[in-house]
Order: C-alpha cells, then sequence, then structure tokens
C-alpha cells in the first residue's frame, strides 16, 4: 500500500468516525478455545538497518534517542523535555512447565538489554526536532513506568513503590533522592508494570495494578490489592480502591473534554487466538470489569473455580474492543488544536501479541472520540514494526507533545521515535 492510500484510509476511516459509525458496543465472541499449550508466536527481532516505522503521508518520523534502557513510558515536560521511564521489572516464578515454555518464547520476541531502573531526560534546546541533549535525571529506581508531573511535583510509579521528586523547571538532573508517597502491591509482580495518572487539580494519583496471574491459578490470596486501580491520595499517601477486575491496566490518562479516567487492559491469555478482546474502556468509580470470574461482560470463565455469580452478573462490560492479545501499553489523549485529522481521541500503542499464530498489534492506532466516547474504528497510525517474519520494534507509551507531534517509546530497539507534520 502505497503512502497516499495509506493516507486516504486514514481519512476516510476518521470521516466515517464522523458520520456515526460506531465500534461494536458488544462485539460478536468466539467460542473458548483451549489445548495442552497455548498458540503461540514471536516474530523474531531483527536490527532497524537503516529503516524506520511507517507513518500517514504528510508526516514524519525520526528517532530522537537511541540506546535506550528498556524505554517504557514518556512524560513532555511543560518546557519541553521529555523524560523517559526506562526499566525491567517482574520475576514471578512458573506454576506449570507450559509458563516455563511459555516464558521462554516470549522472552525471544524482546530486548536483551538490561533494564536502565532510571529516568533519562532528552532536550531539544533549539526546537528543530533534534534532541541533543540527553542526562540521566534520576538513577537507582527500581522498575519505573508511570509518570506524572503536578504543578513542581513530579511523581514516578516504580514496580513496587509510588515515588516523588521536587522538580524545577529546565533541571537535567534531580537535586534530591525521591520521597516515598506510598508502597505498591509488588509480591509476586506476575503483572509487574505500575501505570499512572493525575486529576486536573493534582489532589488524587490513580495507579493501575495488575492481576498476579492470568486467571487467578496462583490462588486468590495473592490477588488482594491486584487488577485493581488505586486512588491515592497525593498529600497524605492514603490508598483506596476506585475500580476492580482490570486484569492489567497498563496505562491510565484522563480524557480532556471530560476528564473521566480511561485505561487500556490486556486481557486473559489461553482461550483462543481471538480471545478475549484487549480493550479501552472508561474506569468508573466502584465498577467491577471482570476479572478473573467473566470477561467482556458477564461472560463466564469457567477455568475459574469456584464462580463468583453475583460478581459475574455485576461485570461493566469495557467501552472499545481492540484485537484480543495485541498488548496495549500506551494510551495518550490528543489535546485540542493537535494537527488533523487527529482531532478528538486517543493514541493507543500496542506492544503486539505472543498467545496467536498470526501476530496482531505491534503498531500505533488512533480511536476517533465524539463528546468524549470512542466513535469508530480504530485506525493504523504507526506501523511497519514487523516485516518478512522479523520484528524490529515493538512500541510501548505513546505521549503527546505540546507542538503537535506524538512521542512513541520502543522497547524492543530501544529507541524513542518523534512522529509530527512534515514542514
Amino acid at each position: 500500500m502505497t503512502a497516499r492510500a495509506r493516507w486516504l484510509g486514514v481519512t476516510l476511516a476518521l470521516a466515517a468516525a464522523a458520520s456515526g459509525a460506531q465500534q461494536p458496543a458488544n462485539p460478536e465472541l468466539p467460542p473458548p478455545q483451549r489445548g495442552l499449550l497455548p498458540s503461540m508466536r514471536i516474530a523474531e527481532p531483527a536490527d532497524w538497518g537503516g529503516r524506520r516505522p511507517t507513518v500517514p503521508q504528510g508526516w514524519t518520523i525520526t528517532s530522537i534517542a537511541t540506546d535506550m534502557k528498556v524505554p517504557r513510558q514518556s512524560l513532555v515536560l511543560p518546557n519541553g523535555d521529555i523524560l523517559v521511564a526506562e526499566g525491567k521489572g517482574g520475576g514471578a516464578p512458573v506454576l506449570k512447565p507450559k509458563d516455563y515454555i511459555a516464558g521462554l518464547i516470549k522472552a525471544r520476541g524482546n530486548t536483551a538489554v538490561k533494564g536502565g531502573d532510571q529516568l533519562t531526560l532528552l532536550r531539544d534546546a533549539d526546537g528543530d526536532g533534534t534532541y541533543e541533549g540527553r542526562w540521566v535525571y534520576a538513577k537507582d529506581l527500581n522498575a519505573p513506568y508511570g509518570l506524572a508531573l503536578v504543578g513542581n511535583k513530579l511523581y514516578v510509579a516504580n514496580q513496587d513503590e509510588l515515588v516523588r521528586f521536587d522538580y524545577v523547571a529546565g533541571q537535567t538532573q534531580a537535586s534530591a533522592a525521591p520521597v516515598s508517597v506510598t508502597k505498591l502491591p509488588s509480591a509476586v509482580n506476575h503483572h509487574w508494570t505500575k501505570s499512572l495518572a493525575a486529576d486536573a487539580d493534582g489532589r488524587y494519583l490513580y495507579v493501575g495494578i495488575g492481576s498476579n496471574s492470568n486467571i487467578g491459578e496462583r490462588g486468590m490470596a495473592v490477588e488482594e490489592n491486584r487488577a485493581v486501580v488505586w486512588q491515592i491520595d497525593a498529600a497524605t499517601g492514603a490508598t483506596r480502591t476506585f475500580a476492580t477486575g482490570l486484569r492489567n491496566p497498563t496505562a491510565l490518562a484522563f480524557e480532556p473534554t471530560t476528564r473521566q479516567l480511561w485505561a487500556v487492559v490486556n486481557e486473559r491469555d489461553e482461550l483462543g487466538p481471538d480471545l478475549v478482546p484487549d480493550y479501552l474502556t472508561s474506569v468508573k468509580e466502584g465498577a467491577f470489569y471482570g476479572w478473573p470470574y467473566a470477561y467482556w461482560g458477564p461472560n463466564v470463565d469457567r477455568r475459574v473455580q469456584p464462580q463468583d455469580d453475583k460478581k459475574v452478573q455485576a461485570t461493566v462490560r469495557p467501552d472499545f474492543a481492540l484485537p484480543s492479545h495485541s498488548a496495549p501499553l500506551g494510551l495518550s489523549f490528543v489535546p485540542p488544536g493537535f494537527a488533523a485529522p487527529f482531532g478528538e481521541g486517543a493514541f493507543i500503542g500496542l506492544h503486539g501479541s505472543w498467545n496467536r499464530d498470526e501476530p496482531v498489534g505491534y503498531k500505533v492506532v488512533f480511536v476517533p472520540f465524539a463528546n468524549g466516547r470512542p466513535n469508530g474504528p480504530a485506525v493504523d497510525v504507526v506501523t511497519g514494526f514487523q516485516s518478512d517474519g522479523k520484528t524490529m520494534g515493538r512500541p510501548v507509551g505513546v505521549t503527546v507533545d505540546p507542538k503537535g507531534a506524538l512521542i512513541v517509546a520502543d522497547d524492543l530497539s530501544n529507541t524513542v521515535w518523534r512522529v509530527a507534520p512534515a514542514r
């Protein structure tokens, strides 16, 4: 497909969204498929070799930082500097031989670089799109992931603790060690990433905490305070559970017009290549989203015993389906005035599948919104991370630059990409 055809596809898809085309609220789900081993395929990692990801006509993509130490999420600071969280966490013990086999296969599709456990600051001093300045802003962290700036307070969600730095505009290195805000659940840490978002006035922080298993096979005792979104009082560190039943809420963000909290969630494995859809959803206070008892509304997962009928019936159906096993890890809403044709909506980084024979994900998509709600199918924005059975990159965090660029962290090639309108 030519660049012009790709751009035309984006424009037509967004036009369809504007005319009222809707993603099905309740997509038809196939019957579960179970076997001795799940379908597994990881495209072999390869160097970019002078190539780069593909973007629509009228846009450019450049690498603004290479040789990173597993970049995950990024944060654009008020002066235009970019902070990048680098790290690799987890390490839960395997339970069954198939878990060991799956772990080996998944590891083949990941970088061999050791996580940096640090924040790196990138600076484009003259505004020409080249980030010539690069410093380690903070080191000796513990698998940092979620980032948020509230006034002069920089919050970092490590895999075991939410911490805070005093931030001074223009500084290239933190002036002091971080202060603990609150401990985060970290025992076992089957899903280790801790996503983070701050509300409009900075009073509350929200942390996404993934489950300690696929479907509770380690026992529900180790799932206490897991598969949840916490609300944390920024001033006191007091925590409370805001929403439950989200298997792995890997990114959180507030929709700018309604100030509603949204999340992308990685759903369960081993029910077949097209089950269960990963999803984008609003996160409502007190809501239960199904895990582990049900999926995509009150569809019972019979593998989970004993069942909880009351929770199944109370399950909230997510707002927007993403491809099953596509592994959404990044979420960023478009601010007012972003370049056409990407008006109201959200960019999502799809890290890519392992639990299916035909890979899905490995790209950045845009979900159009209208009146604060999804309004049309997702459209491809940054693609070309795979070619001829090889994988050159895997997108994670996506962040919108106030200048109108999209920042994409790629934790396979250890690159930070910048997508911007061509000048």
